[in-house]
């Protein structure tokens, strides 16, 4: 079920359960600062940030780029000062940050693909067990 809002965007009511923003399918206008405006009103920090740990890879992420950035931040503070140290925090944490959500994503997407594959071959193996059942009869 969905319903035409005033301007122009398509809200589609069948969300997935949990899910308390609306889920919206919306055609290119053609106009790129247009479409980059309309996108730019939909981004709510607020909201982000409520639903961080509903986000895959997230939380496993931030938690192991803080843990390093601390870990790191620290000893450099205390071999090279305060300003060099913090700067190799920040750095290590968007660094291994990073580099864990993007193998976590790497391994959903290849899970993903092998459910994917799994559910694709489920028809072929009944038809190759009523083929046996057929030849046996």
């Amino acid at each position: 079920m969905s319903s035409e809002s005033g301007d122009g965007t398509q809200v589609v009511s069948s969300q997935p359960s949990g899910s308390r923003r609306p889920i919206y399918k919306v055609e290119s206008t053609g106009n790129f600062w247009q479409d980059a405006r309309e996108a730019f009103k939909r981004i709510s920090i607020a909201d982000d940030f409520q639903r961080l740990g509903e986000m895959p890879c997230a939380r496993n992420s931030l938690m192991s780029g803080i843990a390093s950035g601390v870990g790191v931040g620290v000893i450099r503070i205390m071999s090279a000062g305060f300003l060099i140290g913090s700067h190799w925090a920040v750095g290590t944490f968007m660094v291994v940050s990073l580099g864990t959500w993007t193998v976590c994503q790497r391994n959903i997407e290849a899970e993903r693909r092998k459910l994917q594959k799994v559910v694709e071959e489920m028809p072929k193996r009944f038809i190759k067990q009523k083929d046996k059942a057929t030849d046996e009869s």
